[in-house]
């Protein structure tokens, strides 16, 4: 067996005792270091020498190779990487996908004999040592590339550093075992199979193993397209690749240069390329691409995503028994994840997240997207960016916490979801046989002193709290189901609770997957239908993506597919449940749709059928909006990054834009609203299914008609009201002949509306005249303000168009042709929407003006329609809650009991 490997080496029939003796003779002219070398081999006597051949004859099985630790990589719903996982950074590939030129670089350097010996080149180990010991340092190399891919298989098995340094050991037994397992290797491999295994395990520095990942580390490039002169750069940096790291400065990387340079000049000595191209390559500069290849989630485009699919790799048991397992093959087993992001959908996301809410503000916007009947996550996204802050601080524009999931994921403790659970006591008493129309009559405060239980059976009451609703909703009165979802009145919703049973509203939560964001037991407490418990916005969606399913649960699913390294795909189906029937759940879906044409979201809409909740918590700690399409789900969380209980969201500068107080509806909803509607363009708009009426229509509440009229009557007394205030106001500016005055008392004669009058300028944003001055300040030049000559107008009936266009630029005096026409017989220049403002002043939202209400609020109060209890002026808080806008612009709306 010996000679037959050895013939295939090209020494003849020689046996290896005889050249071992050989080559200890021959290290006398090494100056002694050959037969240092072989002297435990060849103790001095043929029968030492005979021992060591029949150490090589009886070869041991080759080297047990377990598959090389390769990088995992995440891919999104298009197949475009997102994110990289490695212990090294390493992609094998075939030989046939790497630049033949490499090859031929890589054997020259490093065993120029290779296709000729077999396993162990006698004749070349003594010429390298023979002519490095003469040039004072490694010029060839003295290993047969089949010992160094042994030495790299027992380095590469090494998982700890006390193992990495036993591999590393050059003692006379170790070097006897790796000639030995060389041997096997060539008995076992082709010198093609061997070669590919060596370009794939090598290190070549700057933290790149195998020759794919050395070339898209140094290059930029495939090894496929590797150019001579980088072929020998890498080919140099296989021998000393901590000495020739260019990653690490000018030295390293002049040593590197002299390396390449004396691999193409060994090409050139054995005739693989002609000394003219060696000349020219040589001239070249390194001409490095260094391309950072960041392992981990901190270099995803998407690693709050990335975060959540880490976390299910380590915490899902079918990667493996154990985390450590579940780790290894995240980091080592080359394994390629099909994710679930939508490139579309995440970008909706992060630019609606980025226009309302600043990485810098304290305040901090979360959002998850969730495909309906799958559960696969389209988008999740934080305001802030991922990373730590400098000098590791708290509190910055970054953070490592997944805000958008549950701690299980990487997330944080969660906000309480306010009113947002409301949809869980509706769809109960849906189930239960509750009808549209239903409803009853709810006071002005409310103790939960009876009738709440937990799923235990233990009585949870709570007679010293008062639950009082927000804003507007005063005395209480009479409220239908519809009208108690569309206004969130608390009281209504925590009499509803009582009358379905509280367990059966927790049930109703958890079998549409609500769990709370910390893991902990869910709080069966009196307010739980107003969101006492905390929870993460992919939670939320998942359970508003159920309602959108027709009752149909997923949980929520980031990985689409696994490919193994060796190519064998796994695809990974939706985990679902029926968690509602579809009827009930049609049923939710047409109470919510009111949210946005009758309720707290009106206004704000995405262009397609969609339905919702918002969602605003006790104090204003947390705001929500949570809603869906057929298509798409999601929820927006915001909430304060230092603890939400202490700094509640009132009085706050979040994006640049000051709020008096945060309510689900006024920015999680247009953050809401903004991103669906991007996430959703090009995709076709589909109704809900309609409600089954016969089940679920014919409902009644006494003496819900009766207020209802009662309150049409008041709102058009007070309609007529500010109809002939506006007359005598008009009346008032013909006879002076200029601009309505405002009334006596309106400081610098501005105008200013009656209450609740949005058919005024002021309430629609516009800025009236200054009948005192006659100022106008004027949107010239792309809605910025421009400072003209004090003037007055002439009175009603005037022709304006000459007047325009000797004061104005033409492009000014055709706009204001445009709104009045040439010959204009306005009565009121009162009227005439200037736009832009002389002054910018910070654009403030939230409740102004709301009426006070006394008492507490126990848990989440969710509020009405009103806006928040007891607002002061400036629109801070200063008592309750409410998850609504107060309208105070659109006076017309149907103002009703609890607004």
């Amino acid at each position: 067996m010996t000679s037959r490997l050895l013939g295939h080496a090209g020494l003849g029939r020689v046996s290896l005792g005889r050249a071992l003796l050989s080559l200890s003779l021959c290290g006398a002219a090494g100056g002694g270091l050959v037969a240092g070398l072989v002297m435990p081999f060849v103790g001095g006597a043929g029968l030492a020498a005979k021992r060591a051949a029949s150490a090589f004859t009886e070869l041991p099985a080759p080297l047990r190779e377990e598959p090389l630790p390769e990088m995992t990589r995440l891919l999104d719903r298009d197949g475009r990487q997102i994110a990289q996982f490695y212990y090294q950074n390493r992609q094998s590939v075939p030989l046939s996908a790497v630049a033949p030129v490499m090859r031929q670089a890589i054997v020259a350097i490093e065993d120029s004999r290779f296709y000729e010996h077999g396993g162990l080149d006698l004749k070349g180990t003594l010429r390298a040592l023979v002519t490095n010991t003469q040039a004072g340092g490694i010029r060839q190399g003295g290993s047969s590339i089949s010992q160094q891919l042994v030495k790299n298989i027992m380095l590469t098995q090494a998982e700890t550093e006390q193992e990495r340094a036993q591999a590393l050991v050059r003692t006379f037994r170790r070097k006897l075992d790796e000639l030995r397992y060389a041997l096997a290797l060539e008995r076992k491999y082709t010198k093609d199979q061997i070669l590919e295994r060596y370009l794939n395990i090598a290190y070549f520095g700057a933290g790149a193993f195998g020759v794919q990942a050395a070339a898209r580390r140094f290059f930029g490039v495939d090894a496929a397209d590797l150019t001579l002169t980088q072929a020998a750069t890498l080919a140099g940096a296989v021998r000393t690749p901590y000495d020739t790291d260019p990653s690490l400065g000018d030295d390293h990387r002049g040593r590197l240069r002299a390396r390449r340079d004396l691999v193409l000049s060994r090409m050139a000595e054995l005739g693989l390329i002609g000394r003219d191209r060696a000349r020219d390559a040589a001239a070249a500069p390194l001409a490095l691409h260094l391309r950072p290849e960041p392992g981990g989630c901190a270099g995803s485009a998407y690693p709050f995503f990335c975060v959540y699919v880490e976390r299910e790799v380590l915490t899902n048991p079918a990667f493996g028994y154990t985390r450590a397992d579940r780790e290894r093959r995240l980091q080592r087993g080359g394994l390629t994840i099909w994710t679930t992001i939508d490139p579309a959908a995440q970008r909706a996301a992060d630019r609606a997240l980025a226009a309302r809410v600043s990485p810098r503000d304290n305040q901090v916007a979360s959002e998850t997207m969730i495909e309906p009947g799958t559960g696969r996550i389209r988008a999740m996204a934080v305001s802030k960016r991922y990373g730590r802050n400098p000098h590791d601080r708290a509190l910055g524009r970054n953070t490592t916490y997944n805000l958008a999931a549950d701690v299980a994921h990487g997330g944080g403790l969660g906000l309480q979801a306010g009113s947002t659970f409301k949809v869980f006591t509706l769809a109960t008493a849906l189930k239960q046989g509750m009808r549209f129309g239903d409803g009853f009559t709810i006071p002005g405060s409310y103790v939960p002193s009876y009738g709440y239980r937990d799923c235990s059976g233990r009585a949870v009451n709570d007679p010293h709290t008062v639950i009082h609703n927000a804003g507007g909703e005063g005395g209480g009165g009479p409220y239908s189901l519809e009208m108690g979802t569309w206004q969130s009145v608390n009281i209504f919703y925590m009499r509803l609770e009582r009358e379905v049973g509280l367990c059966d509203v927790v049930a109703t939560a958890r079998s549409l997957g609500i769990r709370r964001a910390d893991g902990t037991p869910l709080r069966e407490v009196p307010t739980f239908t107003l969101g006492a418990n905390e929870m993460d916005p992919t939670t939320v969606a998942a359970a508003y993506a159920a309602l959108a399913a027709r009752g149909r649960y997923c949980r929520p699913m980031a990985i689409a597919a696994v490919v193994e390294h060796d190519g064998t795909r796994t695809e990974v189906p939706p985990a679902c449940v029926t968690a509602l029937e579809p009827a009930v759940a049609d049923a939710v879906s047409h109470v919510l749709t009111g949210v946005f044409t009758k309720g707290t979201m009106r206004g704000q809409s995405i262009g397609r059928p969609a339905a919702g909740k918002t969602g605003t918590n006790n104090a204003y700690t947390s705001a929500w909006f949570a809603g869906y399409t057929p298509s798409l789900a999601a929820a927006v969380s915001v909430g304060d990054i230092r603890g939400s209980y202490r700094y509640p969201l009132t009085g706050v500068t979040i994006g640049g834009r000051y709020y008096g107080s945060v309510q689900g509806a006024s920015l999680p909803g247009p953050i809401w609203v903004d991103s669906m509607r991007a996430a959703l363009r090009g995709i076709p708009a589909h109704g809900f299914t309609p409600p089954d009426m016969s089940r679920f229509g014919g409902g009644f509440t006494p003496g819900l008609k009766e207020a209802l009229e009662k309150q049409r009557k008041k709102q058009e007394k007070e309609k007529k009201k500010r109809e002939a205030e506006h007359r005598r106001r008009d009346d008032a500016a013909s006879q002076a002949g200029g601009p309505a005055s405002g009334g006596a008392g309106t400081p610098g004669g501005r105008t200013t509306p009656a209450p609740g009058n949005g058919s005024h300028p002021l309430a629609a944003g516009r800025l009236p005249f200054s009948a005192g001055s006659g100022r106008v300040p004027l949107a010239a030049g792309g809605g910025r303000a421009a400072a003209v000559s004090p003037m007055r107008f002439p009175a009603a009936g005037h022709d304006f168009s000459q007047t325009f266009a000797r004061m104005f630029s033409p492009d000014v005096a055709r706009t204001f042709a445009r709104v009045f026409g040439h010959n204009p017989a306005v009565a009121s220049t009162a009227h005439m929407p200037v736009r832009g403002s002389a002054r910018r002043t910070p654009r403030r939202t939230g409740s102004v003006g709301a009426p006070a209400a006394t008492g507490r609020t126990s848990g989440s109060t969710g509020g009405g329609v009103g806006g928040s209890t007891g607002a002061r002026r400036d629109g801070s808080a200063r008592g309750k809650t409410s998850d609504a806008r107060l309208h105070a612009a659109s006076p017309r709306r149907s103002l009703r009991s609890g607004h």
